[in-house]
Parts: C-alpha cells; sequence; structure tokens
C-alpha cells in the first residue's frame, strides 16, 4: 500500500474515533443523547430500548469517556498527517500500540460487562488501523530484503 493511501485510511479511522467520541459525548445531555441511546440498544441485544443512559452517572463517563475519545482521535490523526511521511516506522509504532491496547481494554471489559458484540465490533476499528500499516509494513520488510 502506498503511503499516501495508508494515510488516507488512518485519516478515515481518526475521523470515525473522533465522530464516535462526538456521538458519546453528546450522551451526556439528555436532549442530545438519542443516537447514543440508540447505538447502546443495539450492542445490548435485543434492540428493545430496555437499556436506559438516563442516569446522572452515565452522563458523567459520556462526557469524559467521549472527550477521551475525541482527543484520541485527533492524536491519531495528527500522528498519520504530520509524522507517519516522515517516520513511517514509529508513526506505524504509535498507532499500533495505542489502538491495540484500547482493543484489547475495551474488548475484555466489553465481554464482562455482557457486551460480547461491542468486542466483536470494536474488530472492526482494529482492522480499520491495523491493514494499511500492516500491508505498508510488508511491503517494507520486502523492500528491505531487495538490498
Amino acid at each position: 500500500m502506498q503511503q499516501q493511501t495508508t494515510i488516507v485510511w488512518l485519516k478515515i479511522g481518526s475521523a470515525l474515533v473522533i465522530v464516535f467520541g462526538l456521538v458519546t459525548a453528546l450522551g451526556a445531555n439528555p436532549p442530545t443523547a438519542g443516537l447514543l441511546a440508540f447505538l447502546v440498544d443495539m450492542i445490548k441485544r435485543p434492540v428493545d430500548g430496555a437499556q436506559t443512559i438516563a442516569t446522572e452517572e452515565f452522563h458523567l463517563l459520556s462526557a469524559v469517556s467521549g472527550g477521551v475519545m475525541v482527543g484520541w482521535g485527533l492524536l491519531l490523526w495528527l500522528v498519520a498527517v504530520q509524522l507517519y511521511g516522515r517516520d513511517p516506522q514509529l508513526a506505524s509504532s504509535m498507532i499500533m500500540t495505542s489502538v491495540g491496547a484500547w482493543f484489547v481494554i475495551d474488548s475484555l471489559a466489553s465481554i464482562l460487562a455482557g457486551s460480547s458484540l461491542n468486542a466483536i465490533l470494536n474488530t472492526s476499528f482494529l482492522v480499520l488501523f491495523f491493514a494499511p500499516l500492516m500491508g505498508r509494513r510488508s511491503a517494507g520488510l520486502a523492500e528491505e530484503g531487495k538490498h
């Protein structure tokens, strides 16, 4: 995968993290929590409206985790845009370590919380970031072998 294509995919993944963070942060305010409530209902099957996000504690966690996700998404974006072109190995390591840690902790915690579907859905984010980086890493190793 060419370097610019890798950067485009990393930017797409970063933008999705930012958007999900904004949706999560909107869950802190009852009038804007509808989309997050729907997503929680979809993940905590069956889709029946039985799940509630109407507690003060949930609103606080939505505010904090939404803010953290937006910040993390922006950092991923900046690493992709400002660092990857100069040092793809360092940028890849930073992104893969960060996304890998998120994936393991979020997925295990989701399973413990009885939300295995979220762990499965997390795989799409993992692939979104890892696929272009692994493709680029494989291409780089092949190039090194030619010299």
